[in-house]
């Protein structure tokens, strides 16, 4: 063998080792920053967040329905600048002494800037004036304690008082266990402010958001007179597995869908986020006494 060959030879070996251990290192994965891309949880799709935010937090691919804050949701909902705030400065006490409440507390009012988990107040929708709450899964999953119950209670209150329409979005984890039976008691206590509402003829639309579940679901959220809900969210009290043990049968694939209350009389429609404005409107024109 001649001396060019020999190094031809040596170089090919190397050059296929290198190659070889190349393929053995992992791959390093591109980083996308939160703030340019959307990866849709559902199904993968990915889309530049300026597009996704536009169409108002939906996937273009699937039609997933992202969660909003309270703030983006009244943005897409009511009249520009329409907004007057009730009891903004009210905050939850510790009534039953639980550990490390008051800390989470101001943790999440920093994060969040909302002082709980529910923000309710007066606008128009279209130019016609309404009372709306909207209820915040990033505080504390939503969870209905002492304050969140009673500004939601006001709030149907001012609306008897005024003879308004009130929309509430809703979006629980249930009721607020860091403050035990006080908790529990704003189920009957919404739930009767709701029902002095209808007894003066008034409209009550509520808007079932992902997830809806526990005491919300078992009070104010179910008694509207209208009843609508998001595509494809979850509704629900106890969990799938809770309800599996208790009656030992396997339950649908789509249970606690929005789609399968639909169709057992649960909820009265299922409506496209970036409809809903245009549809609440419309149900409080054909609600309005000439």
């Amino acid at each position: 063998m001649v001396l060019e060959d020999l190094f031809s030879v040596v170089k090919t070996r190397f050059n296929s080792d290198q190659k070889n251990e190349d393929k053995k290192k992992p791959k390093a994965k591109t980083k996308i920053p939160n703030d340019l891309m959307f990866k849709c949880p559902r199904c993968s799709n990915v889309v530049f967040m300026d597009e996704f935010t536009n169409m108002g937090k939906v996937c273009p691919n699937c039609n997933y329905h992202a969660r909003i804050t309270a703030r983006e949701r009244l943005d897409i909902t009511i009249d520009k600048g329409s907004f007057k705030e009730f009891d903004k400065n009210m905050i939850s006490k510790n009534p039953i002494g639980f550990d490390g409440y008051p800390e989470k507390q101001i943790d999440l009012r920093a994060k969040t800037g909302l002082n709980d988990a529910v923000l309710t107040g007066e606008a128009t929708i279209r130019g016609m004036r309404i009372v709306i709450g909207v209820m915040d899964s990033h505080f504390m999953m939503g969870s209905m304690g002492s304050v969140v119950g009673e500004k939601i209670t006001r709030a149907f209150e001012f609306a008897t008082e005024n003879k308004l329409p009130i929309i509430m979005f809703c979006c629980s984890g249930g009721a607020r266990m860091q403050e035990g039976t006080i908790s529990l008691m704003q189920m009957a206590k919404t739930c009767g402010a709701a029902q002095k509402h209808s007894e003066v003829g008034c409209l009550y639309i509520s808007v079932m958001t992902d997830p809806t579940t526990g005491g919300v679901t078992a009070s104010f959220a179910s008694v509207g007179d209208i009843i609508i809900a998001e595509p494809k969210v979850l509704i629900g009290f106890a969990g799938r597995r809770v309800i599996e043990g208790t009656i030992k049968q396997r339950l649908p694939d789509n249970f606690q869908s929005a789609e399968f209350l639909l169709e057992h009389g649960f909820v009265d429609m299922i409506v496209d986020r970036r409809k809903i404005r245009r549809t609440i409107a419309h149900l409080i024109k054909l609600h309005i006494k000439k």
